[in-house]
């Protein structure tokens, strides 16, 4: 049991109240530090499974699997079982605090040969807090809860391109529901509706090998509030694109090569003076779509600052008999906008129906938040693949 001051569950986990986060975090849920774009419930954003947790979180446009639900779900289409379920489970910012985890559970079901259903299931577990008012008064122990449900759908057109349609449902609970004194507001629970799309392009060439494009905009929602009368905050809304090759070097072998390009689609605070006049940037206290669209152009850093507010993921996967798999990969971000940066190694393993994944993170810095985290993911199919064969 983690026993903190409001202000420490600030400094950590941006718990309640997220207008003190930006003068009083040293990291986000996501473990970006507080130079990050500021959003609600960043825990939407961390890659929930252990293959691409091995490649650098990079996802979008790798062969597809059941997690294909977090990562595109577009690529659901593709998938040659008529059942796929897997289970995902990572101690989460252990150098901070020993409880915190992300459990991911992700669904997916072939309806026939072009169409497929998926569900998944999110659940950020922030542990057992001790709360303490700015007076020192014991306020009793509490257990924030965010979680989100994903319902897919995605379709085949054609034998090499599908599109998908995600649609879910975002729970975030960091308070008791105290009343903030002086402030006339009562904590609440926050909830948001938010809707996504994706794109998947596969194009066979050669002795064996293939191309792969993936995009996926997710997170496109409802601002999100956790009081009766104060501000709302956006969603992380997000875009993933990237692109995947995979080389057949002999009838067992398999050499896979994938990059993807991440890029919040939320507006970037301005610059402000000390009585809050904008001094250089754009106001970000906007609507949601106008949030999408200024986000390609409001840094106050002009051009050279939205190039630094996008994250890359190199990584590769080396495939033996569709049994054995040893991965890495690198994720980057900028130091001025996060700072995230870490190699990333893991393995996989598959006997009949049954796969596991491991992956490990590997920061730069020791004492970063997110050094040594670890991935586990254990899955199955089932039902044949009489849907996934018709043609």
């Amino acid at each position: 049991m983690k026993f903190l001051s409001t202000k420490n569950i600030y400094t950590y986990l941006l718990l309640a109240l997220p207008a003190f986060a930006a003068a009083q975090s040293t990291t986000t849920t996501s473990g970006s530090g507080v130079n990050a774009i500021p959003t609600a419930v960043p825990f939407l954003n961390i890659s929930p499974d252990s293959r691409s947790g091995a490649m650098g979180d990079a996802g979008v446009a790798l062969s597809p699997d059941v997690n294909a639900n977090y990562w595109n779900p577009a690529k659901l289409a593709f998938l040659e079982n008529n059942n796929d379920v897997s289970l995902s489970y990572s101690p989460w910012l252990r150098h901070l605090v020993p409880d915190v985890s992300l459990a991911y559970l992700s669904y997916a079901h072939k309806i026939d040969d072009r169409n497929t259903f998926g569900a998944s299931l999110r659940y950020f577990n922030l542990g057992s807090i001790q709360l303490i008012d700015a007076n020192q008064t014991d306020q009793g122990i509490y257990k924030p809860t965010e979680f989100s449900i994903d319902a897919s759908f995605a379709r085949k057109f054609g034998e090499n391109l599908s599109l998908g349609l995600t649609m879910r449902y975002i729970y975030s609970n960091f308070s008791n529901g105290a009343f903030i004194s002086g402030a006339g507001q009562q904590n609440k629970a926050g909830n948001a509706v938010s809707a996504g799309v994706s794109l998947y392009y596969k194009k066979p060439y050669g002795n064996n090998s293939l191309f792969a494009f993936g995009a996926n905009i997710s997170n496109i929602g409802n601002k999100i509030s956790y009081t009766t009368t104060g501000p709302s905050y956006f969603l992380p809304a997000n875009l993933k694109f990237g692109v995947a090759n995979t080389w057949a070097l002999d009838d067992l072998s398999k050499f896979t090569v994938a990059f993807d390009i991440n890029k919040l689609l939320v507006p970037t605070p301005p610059i402000r003076d000390n009585d809050g006049n904008i001094i250089k940037g754009s106001d970000d206290d906007v609507s949601v779509p106008a949030g999408i669209f200024r986000s390609f152009g409001d840094a106050p850093g002009g051009f050279s600052e939205e190039i630094k507010e996008l994250s890359f993921s190199p990584g590769v996967e080396y495939l033996y008999a569709d049994r054995f798999a040893v991965r890495a990969g690198y994720f980057y971000e900028n130091p001025a906008k996060g700072g995230r940066h870490y190699a990333t190694a893991g393995f996989g393993l598959k006997y009949d129906i049954f796969g596991f994944d491991f992956s490990y993170l590997i920061a730069s810095q020791q004492n970063s938040p997110l050094a040594n985290t670890l991935r586990f993911t254990l899955s199955a199919s089932f039902g044949g693949t009489n849907n996934a064969s018709k043609k």
